[in-house]
């Protein structure tokens, strides 16, 4: 058995092997240890031929689902090598085969899965400077295929799909794609795969064989030679880890990334679309407030709907004329949700029912959702909007299904499939005979016991079932003297003796036989039954994608009528005029509708950037972030929380919204904040919405004014970038650039003194504040009297030195000069705010330094001399 075991393992290295030994699942050497520390098990040792005895540990099979989720959270995989013969009948050592492989990405336990949510797995290919994707989620049975040809736009897929586990060939590993980042941030499990799985005919065959078809343009993969490769690779991974041939897995589709709006990780976080920043919750998310699906499947495409916004006016569209029908049908809309209510998990359970795991309450569970079908589909002969008429016209009511189910599984089976009381009466000539045996020698029992206690006296005879050794009689021992000479023994116990009669033994073969037999009937009904839903996969796979969409439309119309959203109008001209708009979450989390709205307006034209001034606390952060979920909502195809909204298509939405240290790389607040502001420069378009709060703040006063400047001068220029944007700023000199640079206008947060209060008056108007209340804030946060005096004291001292006067200097200059210079251009020596010390010999002691032979404390200490050095000359 040990050389079996190992034999096993040298095929699964990569994996923890769960060895079946009876009731337990065991592990052995180095995975025994691993697991042992992992889930705090105990640590054993077997006798197995060595010196030393192998380390062991392991757990009760019925408990296995639970350990193993633990080790897949870990990142592990595991190997469930499983008895696949009856141990009854084996001959020498019971064979054993590993079943499945379980992975990140491949789990398809229901516990362990999280129902709002899909479990993706990726397959990358590296090829020609060009990426091949491949992304399923194996627990629905979606599968998606797509190309890029630049790594930014590679990562931007993953950051869309958020995938828990990546397989890849090794090129990818060598092409900067930094996997360790994807592996510690976004939790995500990488494996490189060997050559053989990315080979050309290998995929293609692959792909034609499992989908039945000739050519691969059937599926419309012909233009996707890498994502082709891609997908190949990855149902060949799931072949070797599923044992199965993935009958759930129906179909492929192929997709352009540019139908979707792109959305990066950092964007994603700060305006927490699914879950928030600090505890990852999904309260106080936009997901939260959209969310009031009523099935898993809802839940799921809404989620998808927030991570993959549109960018085509015409199905955006389409998608606004459903909801709109739905707010004027109101009272259908309402009777369709609470018959979606009963609907299980569709999706899931037909994806269990292919791959045979599926038990007799999965099957009931199904049926009781087919039984809302024709309900439903009836109601949705009221609608007429395109989208409404094609989700009635993919629903099929699959009463052919719920008739088989009905007519043949008990509605309250056993959890177990082998033990019978799955099938109902009637179903089954064979198996009401044998049900009918096994309750009729119940009673042959109970006769027999009363018989044998009248004719022997005994009054406390018992008829007893012992696994092991069957139906015996059982006598006590102060009874054992009335025992006839006819009774067997069979077994000796402290208090009582078991014994066995030629009449008795009869009956025990007549019920054990029947009994068994009944057993493997029902089994083998329920398995016919499962395999003929498992057939008609793909009308259940259609049906539950159009109750999904029932679901997601009917609970945004919901949404919408009770915050009185809007639908948004979609210009193609790239403006955008929000009246009254206000944010989705903060508005719930204010009570009594003490909510501010506010307007906004951009355009490509003359107002293509606004500079918002103003202290912190009065809603700066608030305004743009309701700004730009305002545009994501639109996109998405849902109704919007304003008075009126005409949105311009953007093809990206960046945000720079705060920013904290990243010790874990050692990256400083600032260097945070400069590489997200790096990525949008680089990446945004003139179609994109930017919104950048505090660019510069991380660093010193001059310094950070002349980054906020540039970012301006360059995100402002249509030459540069010409993109929408909302920029705040506690520097507000930067009002001067109003007139100055096109395109440039200022707005500010209204605020209200009152002596040395302010009070925030939450709304937008137009023109630059003139100081940013830093010491009123400070108050209302609870600093010291003596403090806030003092810094009183020195804010009128610094005053003198006001920068204001040097970037207007700085400005006119600009307006007067024949050609506007760039951000580049300006010569720093001419602002009296940038001087800095000029040390020659503070740069040579610099130049002289060999860097490659210091150790971090002389850097340290080499540092501290020249700061000193360049205090005592200023």
């Amino acid at each position: 058995m040990m050389q079996h075991y190992v034999a096993t393992k040298e095929k699964y290295k990569d994996c923890i092997v769960f060895y079946r030994l009876g009731d337990f699942y065991e592990m052995f050497f180095d995975d025994a240890k691993t697991v042992s520390e992992e889930l705090e098990l105990t640590l054993t040792g077997k006798d197995c031929g060595l010196k030393e005895r192998a380390p062991m540990c392991g757990i009760p099979y019925h408990a296995a689902e639970t350990y193993i989720e633990k080790l897949i959270e870990k990142g592990y995989k595991v190997a469930v090598c499983e008895q696949v013969e009856d141990p009854k009948t084996a001959k020498g050592i019971v064979k054993r085969e590993v079943i499945r492989v379980v992975t990140p990405g491949t789990n398809m336990n229901s516990q362990g899965l999280d129902e709002a949510k899909n479990n993706y797995i990726m397959s990358i290919v590296c090829m020609d400077e060009r990426f091949g994707l491949a992304v399923a989620d194996i627990s629905t049975g979606e599968c998606q295929v797509t190309e890029v040809d630049k790594a930014p736009k590679l990562i931007d897929e993953i950051n869309k799909f958020v995938p828990s586990e990546i397989i890849c060939n090794q090129s990818l590993l060598v092409s900067g794609i930094d996997c360790l980042e994807l592996k510690e941030k976004l939790s995500i499990c990488v494996n490189s795969l060997d050559d053989w799985y990315f080979d050309d005919e290998n995929c293609e065959k692959v792909l034609k064989e499992h989908f039945k078809v000739l050519s691969l343009e059937g599926l419309g993969l012909s233009d996707y030679s890498c994502g082709l490769i891609a997908c190949g690779a990855l149902f060949q991974y799931l072949y070797e880890t599923q044992k199965s041939d993935m009958p759930q897995m129906t179909s492929v589709t192929p997709y352009v990334t540019d139908r979707f709006m792109v959305i990066d990780s950092s964007s994603r976080r700060n305006l927490e679309l699914v879950e928030t920043m600090r505890e990852k919750s999904k309260k106080g998310s936009l997901l939260w407030v959209l969310d009031k699906t009523k099935t898993a499947m809802g839940s799921r495409m809404l989620r998808s709907f927030l991570e993959r916004p549109l960018i085509d006016a015409d199905e955006i569209n389409r998608r606004l004329s459903a909801i709109e029908e739905l707010n004027t049908q109101g009272m259908l809309r309402d009777e369709m949700r609470e018959y979606l209510r009963p609907v299980y998990d569709l999706e899931r359970l037909i994806s269990r029912i292919s791959y045979q795991s599926a038990n007799p309450r999965d099957l009931i569970a199904f049926k009781t959702s087919l039984e809302m079908l024709p309900f439903i589909k009836q109601l949705l002969n009221s609608f007429e909007s395109n989208m409404m008429r094609e989700i009635q016209d993919e629903m099929d009511p699959l009463e052919d299904l719920y008739q088989l189910i009905d007519s043949s599984i008990v509605d309250d089976p056993p959890l177990a499939m082998k033990e019978g009381g799955i099938i109902k009466d009637g179903c089954d000539e064979n198996i009401d005979k044998f049900r009918h045996a096994k309750q009729d020698g119940k009673q042959w029992i109970s006769d027999l016991e009363a018989s044998e206690r009248e004719k022997t006296g005994i009054r406390n005879l018992k008829i007893k079932f012992n696994k092991v050794f069957g139906y015996c009689i059982e006598v006590t021992n102060s009874f054992k003297d009335k025992v006839p000479d006819t009774y067997t023994r069979k077994q000796t116990l402290v208090n009582a003796e078991r014994y066995i009669t030629p009449e008795l033994k009869k009956i025990e073969d007549t019920v054990l036989g029947a009994e068994d037999r009944l057993y493997s009937l029902e089994y083998e009904k329920f398995c016919t039954i499962r395999d003929t839903v498992a057939g008609e996969v793909v009308r259940i796979q259609k049906t539950a994608r159009a109750i999904a969409h029932l679901d997601v439309f009917s609970s945004l119309s919901l949404v919408a009528e009770r915050n009185s959203y809007v639908r948004p109008k979609l210009n193609n001209k790239g403006g955008l005029d929000i009246k009254g708009g206000r944010h989705p979450v903060v508005e719930k989390m204010i009570p009594n509708d003490m909510f501010i709205a506010n307007n906004t307006y951009l355009d490509k034209q003359d107002h293509r950037l606004a500079v918002i001034t103003g202290p912190n606390m009065a809603g700066k952060s608030t305004y743009m972030r309701q700004t730009a979920l305002i545009v994501l909502m639109a996109q998405i195809g849902s109704f919007v929380p304003a008075d009126q909204a005409d949105i311009g298509i953007v093809d990206r939405i960046f945000t720079r919204v705060g920013a904290s240290d990243d010790l874990a790389s050692g990256q400083s607040t600032f260097m945070v904040e400069m590489t997200e502001v790096a990525n949008i420069l680089r990446n945004a378009t003139a179609d994109s919405l930017l919104i950048l709060d505090e660019i510069g703040r991380g660093t010193s006063t001059f310094d950070g004014l002349a980054i906020a400047w540039a970012v301006i001068e360059h995100v402002s220029d249509k030459k540069l970038l010409g993109a929408k944007t909302l920029f705040a700023t506690h520097y507000h000199e930067l009002t001067e650039l109003e007139g100055k640079v096109s395109g440039v206008h200022n707005y500010c947060i209204a605020v209200k003194e009152k002596g040395d209060d302010i009070v925030f008056l939450r709304k937008i108007v137009a023109g630059g504040a003139d100081k940013s209340y830093g010491i009123q804030v400070a108050r209302l946060a609870g600093v010291p009297e003596n403090v806030l005096k003092r810094a009183k004291e020195l804010v009128e001292q610094l005053v003198t030195s006001d920068i204001t006067s040097a970037v207007r200097d700085m400005t006119k200059k600009e307006k007067n000069s024949e050609q506007k210079p760039h951000y580049d251009e300006v010569d720093m020596t001419q602002m009296s705010f940038f001087d800095t010390v000029q040390d020659n010999s503070i740069v040579d002691e610099i130049k002289e330094l060999d860097l490659s032979n210091l150790t971090p404390m002389d850097a340290m200490n080499i540092l501290y001399s020249l700061q000193n050095k360049i205090r005592n000359r200023w």
